[in-house]
């Protein structure tokens, strides 16, 4: 499909905007010229690629507006029950025991930062699968941008900045939750806010990029029962993964959500300054893994789209 035929005529000067794999012309913005003529996506002379970028997330937002109402309940009421039921009612059990299991932490402040990573990893999984597949067969949303200058990698970039908004949105109200429920121990829980986006991240990008490969959702059943839900259940949410079968601490150490959790449970509880090298290993797994995801995605984007 040429750039022509997707609505971007090219100036004179600013090289072609078809042609999988050609040289970006003079006129190519810096992003075009880093990511190749794939990055444009045939995007006319005059609009930058972040202004595509913008164009397509505000896209999502509009489309928020009409639905917001909806997502009230997993922002907002979701973990203010899951704070009450754990933390509170089952946490009064735990330190009755005299809180060994949590190294003397009360229970509510133990589970609050744990919850905190596993809800938006929930919230992140939701975002990029059935919003993503219906972009590509439901209502086509993607074709329609891929029709105007908005290329492949464009859109990824705008649905992935996109999920980061929302689970940044997410994560802002749980902190606050906490601190309504008196959860909070140090003043550093704030840095777990952006640490939570990075672990939405680290689920939004790879998950999107399988997404993108889908025709149908059959597959996604799969990955909520055999992945997300047992991710929640033992990576450290509810208790250490050192009471874990040895077996299966390993496993549990590879995922992302454990990092997250750990991280974000470090920050909250202020022991971050405690163990700064394990810190930093959490750091630089969530990034690996949400750049590793974010390269996979631009890539099954552009081949669903230019194919």
């Amino acid at each position: 499909m040429t750039a022509t035929a997707r609505g971007a005529a090219p100036s004179a000067g600013a090289g072609s905007a078809s042609g999988a794999g050609s040289a970006p012309g003079p006129g190519a913005t810096p992003g075009e010229e880093f990511f190749g003529e794939a990055w444009a996506g045939g995007g006319s002379a005059g609009t930058s690629a972040l202004s595509r970028i913008a164009r397509a997330y505000e896209h999502q937002l509009l489309l928020y507006r009409r639905t917001w109402r909806g997502s009230i309940f997993n922002s907002f009421f979701s973990p203010t029950m899951f704070l009450l039921a754990m933390g509170v009612g089952l946490g009064t059990y735990v330190d009755r025991s005299g809180g060994a299991a949590t190294a003397g932490v009360p229970y509510l402040a133990f589970i609050a930062p744990g919850l905190l990573a596993a809800t938006v990893m929930q919230t992140a999984s939701f975002e990029s699968t059935f919003p993503v597949i219906a972009g590509f067969v439901w209502v086509k949303r993607y074709h329609a941008m891929y029709a105007s200058p908005i290329g492949p990698r464009e859109i990824a970039l705008a649905q992935l900045a996109w999920s980061a908004t929302r689970v940044t949105v997410v994560g802002a109200i749980f902190v606050l939750v906490t601190l309504a429920f008196g959860a909070v121990r140090s003043p550093l829980i704030v840095l777990a806010i952006p640490v939570a986006t990075l672990t939405g991240l680290a689920f939004a990008t790879p998950i999107a990029a399988f997404a993108a490969t889908q025709r149908t959702m059959n597959k996604f059943s799969y990955l909520f029962r055999f992945a997300i839900t047992p991710l929640f259940l033992f990576s450290g949410t509810f208790f250490p993964v050192e009471q874990l079968p040895a077996v299966i601490q390993p496993i549990a150490w590879l995922t992302p959500l454990y990092h997250g959790v750990a991280l974000c449970r470090a920050l909250a509880l202020g022991t971050v300054g405690s163990d700064p090298t394990g810190a930093a290993i959490h750091l630089a797994v969530l990034l690996a893994v949400s750049i590793g995801g974010l390269l996979a995605a631009l890539v099954t984007f552009q081949r669903r789209l230019a194919t």
